[in-house]
């Protein structure tokens, strides 16, 4: 079970009526998204109209809203369907976390303009951090990468490269390098030549171009043959 002291409210309001139960934030927000189990998540086995008045739900309205007064049953659905409350410690994670998510984009998908080669991602923090970017608990890290960049272009010079090129590699390292491409391109087109050999067309963003072809050379021992089609 989870202290009570420390457990946060879930809340679902439902037919015109409320239902709170007390959870462990961290672990209730996984368990909205499929992991964990319940028995580690609650504080104590009661439903509430308010917690803070100590008002417990009428099996009355339990047998009306959820058609059963079972504590696990409704306590997953008050956590899957309602509200959590976030705690600062559990924000100031998320954030943190959504920081370096944002941090790995860029530094995945953009090169210096200069040298066509990628930041190093304590470059991109430094300049993050000295441009004061806010991060948005609201957006995934996805959606605030374009309004960042504009922030950092003053400080460092940066843009995002898409590279197209054409592979065409052995047929006896075909299979075992398709899960290579898969991991870090776009397959565009794949034609299987008549020699039995694999030629494709993929998108591969310009930061992690270096990688991907150190991880596919391992693989065929440098006897991919490549061609870059064009610069996006």
């Amino acid at each position: 079970m989870v202290n009570v002291d420390e457990a946060v409210v879930a809340r679902l309001k439902k037919n015109g009526k409320v239902f709170e139960i007390l959870v462990d934030c961290d672990r209730a927000i996984e368990f909205k998204k499929g992991k964990g189990v319940l028995n580690d998540i609650v504080a104590v086995d009661s439903i509430f109209k308010d917690v803070k008045k100590g008002e417990h739900a009428k099996e009355s309205d339990l047998q009306e809203v959820f058609n059963t007064t079972d504590f696990q049953k409704i306590a997953e659905i008050i956590i899957k369907e309602g509200e959590i409350q976030v705690t600062k410690e559990h924000m100031s994670k998320e954030r943190e976390e959504k920081f370096k998510q944002i941090v790995s984009i860029i530094h995945k998908n953009a090169v210096d303009p200069k040298t066509g080669l990628p930041h190093p991602p304590i470059r991109i923090e430094n300049a993050m951090k000295e441009a004061k970017v806010n991060i948005d608990d609201t957006k995934t890290a996805k959606q605030q990468v374009e309004r960042i960049l504009d922030k950092i272009r003053s400080i460092i010079p940066i843009k995002f490269e898409l590279h197209e090129l054409e592979l065409i590699i052995p047929n006896k390292y075909a299979g075992s390098s398709y899960h290579i491409l898969k991991k870090y391109c776009k397959i565009l087109k794949e034609d299987w030549l008549s020699n039995g050999d694999l030629k494709v067309l993929v998108e591969v963003p310009a930061g992690i171009q270096d990688d991907f072809f150190s991880e596919l050379n391992k693989v065929c021992h440098g006897e991919v043959e490549s061609k870059k089609i064009k610069v996006k």
